[in-house]
């Protein structure tokens, strides 16, 4: 049986490990059991490692550098990514939606509205975008 893929975005990884959101342990744990495979790239990593840095969440360099080796252990890197045939309204949210139409993810897994708002033009290609509560339901209980 194949493993579903998805693109976590930079949001719902700040839920796993910095807010301790309840609603996505069982996301979290779906990755790192192995039953949902997760992919990473440099900008989105950087992105990641950029927003840890912020001075509001207060965090300690060693807790940035603690969760940026647990997305690297837990998400597969890829080398190259392509422009995806669709566009994002909100530039930034581009780089999660490129690396999903890269690698062929099943799921591009936000809860940014300008991402949600492309779900239903995107459907029909074989990649879907959702929440993390869709996704988990889709994945480990579909």
């Amino acid at each position: 049986m194949k493993v579903a893929t998805a693109v976590v975005d930079t949001n719902v990884l700040l839920d796993f490990w910095v807010f301790e959101d309840p609603r996505a342990v069982p996301l979290r744990a779906a990755i790192e059991s192995g039953a949902l495979g997760a992919w990473r790239s440099g900008a989105v990593v950087d992105e990641l490692s950029d927003v840890l840095a912020r001075p509001a969440f207060g965090l300690a360099n060693e807790r940035r550098c603690e969760i940026l080796r647990l997305w690297d252990r837990l998400a597969r890197p890829v080398a190259r990514v392509m422009p995806a045939p669709w566009s994002c309204s909100d530039p930034r949210d581009q780089m999660f939606l490129d690396l999903a139409c890269s690698v062929r993810a099943d799921w591009l897994i936000t809860r940014d509205k300008a991402l949600l708002k492309l779900a239903r033009r995107v459907h029909g290609s074989g990649l879907n975008i959702g929440e993390p509560a869709r996704v988990v339901h889709g994945v480990v209980h579909g």
